[in-house]
């Protein structure tokens, strides 16, 4: 028992070092990392594949949205139902702006990380048709535009959803009709033809 114990301690301690290498540098060459870890790259690959394969693990781009001058905002949300709020995830899965949805208990049973490229969009996109807080079942909402990030400024923007020259936007909402982007006061949706940002 004392053994497989042992052995057990050892290979949760070889996924941290994996993990945390990883975390600090995720182009990590497969022969760097096994000096760091102690383990031939092999072993390594034997294990990184294992955490990949188990999805517990991940390497992806992330972007740092202060370097690239984003806004960044919360989103509470209180939903009258959890039809309400299935409908939302639904419309809003492609939403290129959407970094993270998250389900809570407690007041507000919703809670969302939105990127804009500036102020005016961001101010747009809290309150026009295509917000989240304009969707249907929304029963009270707050929104607060993020000041300064520590410590991980580094955020999984969907870059695979902006640039795709769609005719309509992911959420059904056509932006040409909207005030703000008529006026230029928000840049568009970064998914559609008309779009005129930075994302």
């Amino acid at each position: 028992y004392e053994i497989s114990l042992g052995l057990v301690g050892s290979e949760m301690c070889i996924r941290d070092r994996i993990i945390s290498r990883l975390r600090l540098d995720g182009r990590l060459s497969l022969t760097n990392l096994s000096k760091h870890v102690g383990y031939s790259s092999m072993g390594v690959k034997k294990r990184l594949d294992k955490l990949v394969k188990g999805n517990l693990l991940k390497v992806s781009g992330e972007l740092n949205v202060e370097k690239l001058g984003l806004y960044t905002a919360i989103v509470f949300l209180e939903m009258d139902s959890s039809e309400s709020m299935s409908k939302l995830l639904e419309r809003f899965k492609d939403c290129p702006r959407v970094v993270y949805i998250f389900t809570t208990i407690g007041g507000y049973n919703l809670i969302a990380i939105i990127v804009a490229e500036d102020q005016s969009t961001l101010e747009s996109i809290s309150m026009e048709r295509c917000s989240l807080r304009s969707a249907e079942g929304v029963r009270r909402s707050e929104f607060y535009p993020i000041g300064k990030i520590y410590y991980e400024p580094f955020l999984p923007v969907r870059q695979e959803l902006t640039h795709r020259n769609l005719p309509l936007p992911p959420c059904g909402v056509d932006c040409r009709p909207c005030d703000s982007f008529r006026s230029n006061r928000c840049v568009g949706c970064p998914s559609i033809v008309h779009y005129r940002g930075k994302l």
